[in-house]
């Protein structure tokens, strides 16, 4: 499977299965059931060994969606990606799912790089500025990142802004050099 075109494909069919509105929660489910595949080999040998007939994998997914109150429009999904052998790539269709809830939604995600914890005040003018860069309405995530003197680093999507010192003086570096 070519993981990103597969993953979107399956991330829409996913978004359109629970309906926009349905979306956090259902991506919530999702991620548990990644992390538990991730941390656990026998369950992740449930799901993506062929040696497991569909009965027994549909039963051991039943069992961990009533532990921990699954959806069953959750448990049919995966259930279908077993049949179709791409649940191995739920993490990949995890992140394609959000990008696109987050493009109906009008919103984007961007991750905060600091060397120090902000205020209040500042992460509001952070997400304003960015809120007038970017056009949509901005959910932070911000990283304590202590190898930076100053400034920050912001990652939306693919853009990278920088405005860290390093990167400062990498500018003004380029600029001397090329004269």
């Amino acid at each position: 499977m070519k993981p990103a075109k597969e993953a979107k494909k399956y991330a829409k069919t996913f978004i359109s299965i629970v309906g926009i509105e349905e979306a956090p929660k259902a991506l919530a489910e999702l991620a548990l059931l990644d992390n538990l595949m991730t941390k656990s080999r026998e369950f992740r040998s449930l799901l993506v060994n062929p040696g497991f007939s569909s009965a027994e994998r549909e039963s051991g997914l039943k069992q961990v969606a009533a532990r921990f109150s699954l959806s069953e429009k959750m448990v049919r999904f995966v259930i279908h990606l077993t049949q179709i052998r791409v649940v191995s790539a739920l993490s990949e269709v995890i992140k394609a799912a959000t990008v696109i809830y987050l493009e109906k939604k009008k919103r984007a995600k961007a991750t905060v790089l600091t060397p120090v914890e902000l205020s209040a005040k500042h992460e509001e003018r952070l997400k304003v500025s960015l809120k007038k860069l970017i056009g949509k309405d901005v959910d932070m995530e911000f990283v304590m990142e202590p190898s930076l003197l100053g400034g920050i680093l912001v990652k939306v999507g693919s853009t990278m802004y920088d405005s860290s010192i390093k990167g400062q003086l990498r500018l003004l570096k380029d600029e001397l050099i090329k004269g």
